[in-house]
């Protein structure tokens, strides 16, 4: 007896750690990824572009993207790695999160990547740098070629790219920069490089640190969301995509004091979240938290504010079921 309750004890222990029925999504056994991006392109799947951890990375040194689609957002296919470090001459490390779009008949993927060395223990000795590179590709799902075979520029630092393409066609792409956070820039029709210079943004007087906005538009307003404090995910509203903008607060506390990424969109007229939760998976010998691709239900008010999400272990697994009611 005394046995079986400690084997049940122990079962009981590995699915709190790693509650992979549900959330995470199952995207692939032993895979870590984070950041995603979601998308619904003319084909009527849902796609997500990723990050990709190495299993037990010390730090986020990241060498490709990911993509994967589903139709129930149960079952997911895993088209591989799209675009690697490998394939971009200007940069070596670093391939963090990215973003992707559709225009002109081209699949664009915008990416961050970078050179360097960032020393945690002496900042001031960092030599990291890090830009954002634009690739195209005829098919969602890669393979992506670096478009233009440099970053669309090399000052400011930036990361996190987002990209948003508006109703009258014109892209936009948000960003977290250094000293230029709340930034946006116009880009040109063809999406290979910027149409004039950075744009900084009326936030309302309201502008703590941030990492890796997601812009998006729900009837007539536009929404501006980020990982405020890189951590607690909070947005701004808008009636239009530059501003200004009034802050509305929170959509999804933190957790485990650990960054957060998260993607916004609509699919079959349901709302969802897209964000990375960090589990300690029972399919790895590395002892700590991971980060892995995971999902919620989004709900608005009458006023279009934003509901607080909870994370949970069930996370969107009925969703089949429930768009069908």
């Amino acid at each position: 007896m005394f046995k079986k309750r400690i084997a049940a004890a122990a079962v009981g222990l590995l699915l709190s750690q790693n509650p992979v029925m549900a959330n995470p999504l199952e995207l692939g056994e032993g895979l870590r990824t984070a950041d995603p991006s979601a998308h619904v392109w003319q084909d009527g799947r849902l796609y997500l572009y990723t990050s990709h951890d190495m299993e037990c990375q010390a730090d986020f040194h990241m060498q490709d993207w990911m993509a994967f689609s589903s139709e129930n957002l149960k079952d997911w296919t895993n088209h591989g790695v799209i675009l690697s470090l490998d394939d971009l001459s200007w940069a070596d490390n670093y391939a963090w999160a990215p973003d992707a779009a559709y225009k002109n008949g081209k699949y664009y993927l915008v990416f961050p990547a970078g050179t360097g060395f960032k020393d945690r223990v002496n900042p001031e000795k960092s030599t990291k740098w890090m830009g954002l590179g634009i690739a195209v590709s005829d098919s969602p799902t890669g393979p992506f070629k670096d478009a233009i075979g440099k970053p669309l520029w090399t000052e400011p630092y930036a990361n996190d790219p987002s990209l948003f393409i508006d109703d009258d066609g014109t892209a936009w792409l948000y960003f977290h920069g250094k000293n230029h956070d709340y930034y946006v820039a116009k880009m040109q029709d063809d999406m290979l490089a910027i149409d004039g210079d950075l744009i900084k943004m009326d936030m309302g007087g309201y502008e703590p640190k941030m990492e890796g906005p997601w812009v998006f538009k729900r009837g007539d307003n536009y929404y501006y969301t980020m990982p405020e404090n890189n951590r607690v995910l909070t947005y701004y509203m808008a009636t239009s995509p530059t501003g200004p903008w009034q802050y509305q607060g929170q959509i999804m506390d933190q957790e485990h004091q650990a960054n957060n990424h998260h993607s916004i969109m609509q699919y079959q007229g349901q709302w969802l979240l897209f964000y990375h939760r960090w589990y300690q998976a029972t399919d790895s010998d590395c002892h700590k938290r991971q980060r892995h691709s995971t999902a919620e239900y989004l709900y608005f008010n009458e006023d279009g504010t934003i509901q607080p999400v909870k994370r949970t272990d069930s996370g969107i697994r009925d969703f089949a079921d429930k768009v069908m009611k």
